[in-house]
């Protein structure tokens, strides 16, 4: 089966996000059962320590962005929605696990799974835009190229 160029920055986009989320996961649980920090404090601290991962893979691997120029300013943007994300991460584990009883562990890939679906977007859309922008552009000029 042969997966459209949409199909495989998807297979990509949850490969990385698989790589970022077992640092993440991994860290959570080092601090929280053997460093005995709260759990909310190694949510946290787990979530930025995957980000310069997720960062390089996203830019470089899934969204084909190569170019070197304008990364202070993706990086930036990237860095502005990880605080987002860190603050919904934060708060839907502390919510899971309040008042839905839920296991910190479980609920830290709930929210995971919440925060990416919404991350792939941003990333997509805003961040990484001019690989996103170039690949319609190149689709658009094959197109009409196989229209002549």
């Amino acid at each position: 089966m042969i997966l459209s160029k949409y199909s495989k920055q998807i297979v990509t986009y949850l490969i990385s996000g698989s790589i970022a989320a077992f640092v993440n996961l991994s860290l959570l649980y080092i601090f929280t059962e053997l460093l005995h920090f709260w759990y909310v404090i190694s949510a946290s601290i787990a979530y930025v320590s995957a980000f310069g991962i997720s960062f390089t893979l996203q830019k470089f691997w899934t969204f084909k962005d190569h170019k070197i120029e304008g990364i202070h300013k993706q990086l930036s943007l990237y860095f502005l929605v990880m605080l987002i994300n860190i603050i919904l991460n934060a708060l839907f584990v502390y919510l899971f696990v309040e008042y839905a009883e839920i296991w910190y562990m479980l609920a830290q890939v709930i929210s995971g799974l919440i925060i990416a679906i919404e991350s792939f977007f941003v990333y997509k859309l805003l961040i990484f835009r001019r690989s996103y922008l170039l690949s319609l552009n190149t689709k658009t000029v094959n197109n009409d190229m196989e229209a002549i």
